[in-house]
């Protein structure tokens, strides 16, 4: 359940806590006023911390770009990630329409530098009042100086609806402005962290004051500058009808609805304010945005690529492997043992993914997983997952060699699976002489192992590496 009201929550909040203050003052008299108070400070600290954590989530923001060059170099980023989807298409058309595509897309982002007129997207839930938004500041145009473009996102927070999406669309434009008609549910108060990740780019505008008391209207907006520690712009674009009623001299009375007009007059200025001292920055961010997105979705279908020419070297290798260690079955099983097989496979992985590995600095990858398998325990833990599959046949589980050779190609298979996600996930150069993030290799191989100790993928595995290593007639 949402919580659509969060002022309410906190009202009736704050009354229970007087409530129980009260009847602790009633109950526990002989605890004293002393032991009361620090009860309270101690609340009132963890409420400032917790507060104070918020806040300063909330500063963590991206920087306007300060430079033409930091746009050019965005854009030459995503160019060459969308340059390396071209080369490995080869014959697959698909990923090759694609890529010229985003070829094209690049092309268009050269001309987006020099762009001057400033768009501008209104974005919020449903109902909110976005139209009449665009309506009334297409009427204001003329005092924003820099006549912008308006642009009304789908509605957000609809059950069904992609809100992501939306919310990424928003972000390549130049500046969002965020509408409200109260106080944020937490829905709505990550859908605005997302679009004010940069500084500068996204504007809350509070619209549909006028349906609420003075009071009321106060403890929103206090409520909503406190939570975000920025600016909140208030206005009503299309005012609710009030009644009038006049009384005459002879006693008559007559009564009409009247339309107010419209309060945006703070809006106009703020954005007026915006658009005069940043629109050149706000038209970089938009068009580095879009580079990211691009090499984003070039990143996305190279993978895949990658991916459908990494699997056959993985299994090539760890079938390699389990040969080996079922001809010369160990006491112990020791991943070290096919340090040969597994630097290969890391050459061959690394050919894939452009990660340019020399035998040496191969061999020290592989002795490096190697070692955090160990570490992890990985090895013992697949031994025994892998036995427990193996004695469902006595006569299999009787050959030797065959839980060493199965673990084998098993522990190769992780080792190569997780060193695919590290490559996809780590944009480092190897031959430049940047080192293995192990931190991050190790977190990696955890969740690989973990994806892949399903009961179901292990004696799939397992049937299949039983069918490579002994033969049939002795499993009859």
């Amino acid at each position: 359940m949402k919580l659509q009201r969060p002022i309410l929550v906190g009202g009736l909040g704050l009354s229970f806590a007087l409530w129980l203050l009260d009847t602790l003052q009633d109950s526990f008299v002989q605890v004293g006023e002393v032991s009361l108070l620090s009860l309270i400070a101690v609340g009132g600290s963890l409420w400032l911390f917790k507060q104070n954590r918020s806040n300063h989530n909330i500063m963590l923001q991206e920087e306007l770009p300060s430079d033409r060059a930091t746009v050019e170099n965005a854009i030459s980023k995503a160019e060459a990630v969308v340059n390396q989807l071209a080369s490995v298409a080869k014959d697959d058309t698909e990923t090759k329409n694609f890529a010229c595509l985003l070829q094209n897309q690049i092309s268009e982002l050269q001309a987006e530098i020099d762009r001057k007129e400033i768009q501008l997207a209104v974005t919020g839930g449903k109902f909110v009042g976005k139209t009449s938004i665009i309506q009334i500041l297409q009427q204001n145009a003329v005092q924003l100086f820099a006549n912008p473009k308006f642009y009304e996102t789908a509605p957000l927070f609809l059950e069904g609806n992609a809100d992501s999406k939306v919310l990424a669309h928003a972000t390549t434009y130049d500046y969002v402005l965020f509408v409200t008609n109260g106080d944020l549910t937490d829905t709505e108060y990550q859908a605005w962290k997302q679009l004010n990740s940069t500084k500068g780019r996204a504007m809350l505008v509070f619209n549909k004051q006028d349906q609420y008391v003075p009071d009321e209207r106060a403890s929103i907006l206090s409520s909503l500058k406190q939570r975000l520690q920025c600016d909140v712009v208030t206005i009503s674009a299309s005012p609710v009808p009030i009644k009038v009623r006049k009384h005459s001299s002879d006693g008559t009375v007559q009564e009409w609805m009247e339309q107010s007009a419209p309060e945006v007059q703070q809006l106009v200025e703020q954005l007026s304010k915006v658009i005069t001292s940043n629109s050149q920055q706000l038209i970089w961010a938009a068009t580095v945005k879009k580079a990211n997105l691009l090499k984003t979705e070039a990143k996305t279908a190279l993978n895949l690529v990658r991916v459908g020419q990494a699997n056959p070297v993985i299994e090539q290798h760890q079938w390699i492997a389990a040969a080996a260690a079922f001809a010369n079955p160990l006491p112990v099983l020791d991943i070290l043992a096919t340090a040969a097989i597994n630097a290969q496979m890391v050459i061959d992985l690394g050919n894939i993914y452009q990660q340019q590995f020399s035998l040496e600095q191969a061999k020290t990858v592989a002795a490096e997983m190697g070692g955090l398998m160990l570490k992890l325990g990985l090895v013992e833990l697949s031994t025994k997952a892998i036995s427990t599959v193996l004695k469902t046949n006595a006569v299999t589980y009787a050959v030797g060699g065959v839980i060493q050779g199965i673990s084998a190609a098993y522990l190769t298979r992780v080792a190569g699976l997780a060193l695919v996600e590290y490559l996809q996930a780590q944009e480092i150069s190897v031959s430049s002489g940047n080192p293995l993030n192990l931190d991050k290799l190790r977190q990696t191989l955890q969740n690989v192992f973990q994806q892949n100790q399903q009961v179901a993928l292990l004696q799939g595995f397992v049937s299949q590496g039983v069918k490579r290593l002994v033969p049939a007639s002795e499993c009859v």
